[in-house]
C-alpha cells in the first residue's frame, strides 16, 4: 500500500492529498508569490486549495505571509497568483490590503 503525501491548506486548515492543492512559493525577483505548477520549485511553499473562498481566508489572516516566512505580501500579488491558477475573486467581497 502507498501512501500519498498530506499537506494542509493555509486558508481553510483542512488537510488534502498534495495533488488536491496549489504550490506557492515566492519568488524574490518578482517580490511575489507565484504559483508553482511543478512542485519543485526551491525554497519553502504553501499550499492552498484551488477555491477562491480558501484564498480569500488566507488573505484575510495573512497566512501566506507567515508560510512563507516573509515580512508581508500585499493582496493584489495574491490575487494575481490565483488568477494565474485560474481562480477568480467571483462572489466574494473586497479584501482588506493587510500587509
Amino acid at each position: 500500500m502507498t501512501t500519498h503525501p498530506i499537506r494542509t491548506c493555509i486558508g481553510c486548515r483542512g488537510r488534502a492529498g498534495r495533488d488536491q492543492l496549489l504550490r506557492l512559493v515566492w519568488d524574490p525577483a518578482q517580490r511575489r508569490p507565484v504559483l508553482d505548477r511543478t512542485r519543485t520549485a526551491p525554497g519553502r511553499g504553501a499550499n492552498i486549495h484551488p477555491d477562491p473562498a480558501c484564498w480569500d481566508l488566507a488573505v484575510r489572516r495573512r497566512a501566506i505571509a507567515r508560510a512563507l516566512r516573509i515580512d508581508a505580501v500585499a493582496a493584489e500579488s495574491v490575487w494575481a497568483a490565483a488568477e494565474a491558477a485560474g481562480l477568480g475573486r467571483a462572489g466574494l467581497g473586497a479584501t482588506e490590503q493587510g500587509a
